[in-house]
């Protein structure tokens, strides 16, 4: 007698857990070693080993372990993504555009503007590059590092690979300027008298790619330097939600209209907005200090788990076909960053002084 007994499905918030458990345990060594002074005080923080160790784990342990956690893995490079970008809201408030004062929100918006400008231009016209690879290059690069890259991948939906390519550019050049800033100081102050402690640090926050390489550039030139780096740094992250709005609806333009279903597919990023309201919730300063600090410890895991499974998903093979085009791309970004970027922050200081 055929045994027709089967087995009940596991239930559908069960699925997720193997691979969740995975991608918390990689965030969470991430976390512990970007604690580490010597770690940080190169700027490599949890997101930036978080994807470094998913990597490591990707290509060695997981194709013998991916089938119970592909789901989880799926989850957290999706909706934890989501989540930690709306909760880094929590880390702003609009009372810090006051602080930086109208030239400050020139500066980073000028500066913004023209780097993703000439990587879209560098991008596809010198190196032929793919325009999803292109775009998150220069959000990389004109916005805030990898946080920047994370939140444009859901609105272009772009490759795993081509993520972790672009995040490969902010860490090689950001980690660069994290030695090279501190000699540029000196050498302004000599060639240009307005230069200040103060204006240095806005120029530090409103041209370095990570949060984490501005603190550690702007520390080892002052308590001034680094407040005002922070501060311009910050206000470059508020302009993320619009900066993704405007994305979405090139991306919508863009989509040839013979494609149909296929641009209908191009979803609005709604995280994006929920990103400005939380900013606009904690400039009112209505929650404790400890709650908010707690609040930014479980962003800084959600976002650390969200990498850890973009690295899990990425393979090496995959960079190796990406090729020196992109890193050539980030460094001319870089060289314009501290040239062109410096020359903005110059001439806006002069004529809105």
């Amino acid at each position: 007698m055929t045994d027709m007994t089967c087995h009940k499905p596991l239930p559908p918030f069960v699925l997720p857990v193997p691979g969740l458990a995975l991608a918390l345990g990689i965030a969470a060594l991430a976390i512990f070693a970007g604690s580490n002074p010597h770690l940080s005080g190169l700027g490599l923080g949890a997101l930036t080993l978080a994807i470094v160790f998913g990597i490591l784990i990707g290509n060695t342990v997981y194709p013998y372990i991916n089938r119970p956690c592909d789901n989880g893995v799926a989850f957290a490079k999706q909706k934890l993504l989501r989540a930690g970008i709306v909760l880094y809201g929590f880390r702003l408030t609009f009372q810090q555009i006051a602080d930086v004062g109208i030239s400050g929100i020139v500066i980073d918006m000028l500066i913004l503007g023209s780097t993703f400008y000439l990587a879209c231009w560098l991008g596809r016209k010198v190196f032929e590059l793919d325009r999803e690879t292109v775009w998150l290059i220069g959000a990389g690069s004109s916005i805030c590092g990898a946080a920047a890259i994370l939140a444009t991948e859901p609105v272009i939906k772009a490759d795993p690979a081509k993520v972790t390519v672009a995040v490969a550019t902010v860490v090689v050049f950001g980690t660069l300027a994290i030695f090279i800033y501190p000699l540029l100081y000196p050498l302004a102050a000599a060639l240009f008298p307005a230069v200040t402690a103060e204006s240095f640090g806005v120029y530090i926050g409103s041209t370095l790619h990570e949060v984490a390489q501005v603190v550690a550039t702007g520390h080892t030139l002052g308590t001034p330097t680094e407040n005002a780096a922070v501060i311009a740094k910050m206000l470059r992250v508020m302009m993320l939600a619009p900066f993704l709005l405007i994305l979405s609806a090139q991306m919508k333009r863009l989509r040839p209209a013979a494609h149909g279903a296929q641009a209908s597919g191009v979803s609005f990023p709604w995280f994006a907005l929920l990103f400005i309201l939380v900013a606009l919730f904690n400039s009112f300063h209505l929650l404790p200090e400890t709650i908010v600090s707690a609040i930014n410890q479980l962003d800084n895991l959600l976002l650390a788990m969200a990498m850890a499974a973009l690295g899990i998903t990425t393979r090496l093979a995959h960079l190796k076909r990406a090729g020196l085009r992109p890193l050539l791309l980030g460094l001319l970004l870089f060289l314009w960053l501290i040239v062109g970027g410096g020359a903005i922050n110059l001439l806006a200081g002069h004529l809105m002084a």
